[in-house]
C-alpha cells in the first residue's frame, strides 16, 4: 500500500466526518497506529475543521447604538408627533433591536459552543493517541528485549546468509531455535520487495539439495523491525531467501536468490 496515495484518497475526511463503516474505521484506526504521518494527517484534519468553524462565527458583537442610529435616520423629520405616539414606536423599535443583537448573540454563542467541542475533540484525540502510542512503545521494547535474550543465548545457532546474484549486497540472519523448532529472521539487509511479490525462506538440506519451504514474508513492508518468526522443524543445513510471486512458489526460483547461508559445522 502506497501510504501518500492513501492520504491523498480522501478516505480520512470521511474518518474525520464520521461517514466510514466499522471496518474502514478500524481499518484507518489500525494505519494510524503504524504510519505517524497517517495520524498527523487526521489531526491536521480536525484542526482545520476547528478553524473553519471558528471562521464564520461574527467577528464583532452587534452594536445597539448602531441599530439605534439607523432606527432614528429613518424617522420623519420636521413633523409633530405627539409624545405617547412616539414614545409607543421606540418601544417597537427597541424590542425589535433587542431580538436582533439577542439572534446574534445566540448565534455567536452557538459557535463558540461548536469551536470549543471541536478543539475539546481534537485534544482528546490527540491525548488518546499519545497513550495509545506509549503503550506501544511499552510493548515493543518488551518485546525487544525478549527478542534479545533469545538471540543471546549460547543454545541458539546463528547463520548470516550473504547476498547472492540477485543482489550481492543484500544479507540477513538466522537464528535457529532447536529447542521449540523456531527460527528468528533478521531481514535488514532486503531490500523493498515490488507489488506483487514476496520473499519466501528456505530450509536446505545439502545431499542431494532438497528446499523446503518455511513460508513467505507478507509483512516485510509493514513492518518496521524486519524481524520475523518461522516454524522450522526440518534437520537443516542451509537457508536460502528468494523472490516469489505472493502466496510463495513450490520451488525456489534460483534466479531470484537473494541470500544465502549454511550452517558454520558442516
Amino acid at each position: 500500500m502506497n501510504i501518500n496515495d492513501y492520504i491523498n484518497s480522501g478516505i480520512l475526511e470521511l474518518y474525520v466526518a464520521g461517514q466510514l463503516s466499522e471496518t474502514e474505521s478500524k481499518e484507518v484506526y489500525d494505519l494510524m497506529l503504524k504510519h505517524p504521518e497517517v495520524l498527523k494527517e487526521v489531526l491536521e484534519i480536525e484542526a482545520a475543521i476547528v478553524k473553519l468553524t471558528a471562521s464564520v462565527s461574527p467577528k464583532k458583537d452587534i452594536s445597539f447604538n448602531t441599530i439605534k442610529g439607523r432606527l432614528n435616520n429613518n424617522s420623519t423629520s420636521g413633523k409633530v408627533i405627539s409624545l405617547n405616539r412616539s414614545k409607543t414606536k421606540w418601544i417597537n423599535y427597541s424590542g425589535w433591536a433587542a431580538a436582533v443583537v439577542l439572534a446574534g448573540g445566540l448565534i455567536w454563542t452557538i459557535n463558540m459552543k461548536s469551536t470549543l467541542e471541536n478543539q475539546i475533540q481534537t485534544v482528546t484525540t490527540e491525548k488518546d493517541f499519545l497513550e495509545i502510542q506509549m503503550e506501544t512503545s511499552k510493548t515493543d521494547l518488551a518485546e525487544t528485549k525478549n527478542l534479545l535474550n533469545i538471540i543471546r543465548d549460547k543454545s541458539i545457532i546463528n547463520i548470516p546468509l550473504e547476498g547472492q546474484a540477485a543482489d550481492p549486497g543484500a544479507y540477513a540472519n538466522v537464528y535457529w531455535d532447536k529447542k521449540d523448532d523456531t527460527v528468528y529472521l533478521d531481514l535488514k539487509g532486503l531490500p523493498e520487495p515490488p507489488e506483487g511479490k514476496e520473499y519466501q525462506v528456505w530450509s536446505l538440506t545439502l545431499n542431494p539439495l532438497t528446499p523446503t519451504s518455511l513460508g513467505t514474508i507478507n509483512d516485510f513492508i509493514q513492518d518496521d523491525n524486519k524481524i520475523f518468526k518461522l516454524k522450522n522443524a526440518n534437520k537443516s543445513q542451509a537457508f536460502g531467501i528468494t523472490l516469489e510471486p505472493a502466496g510463495g512458489s513450490p520451488t525456489p526460483t534460483m534466479e531470484q536468490l537473494y541470500t544465502l547461508g549454511v550452517l558454520a559445522s558442516l
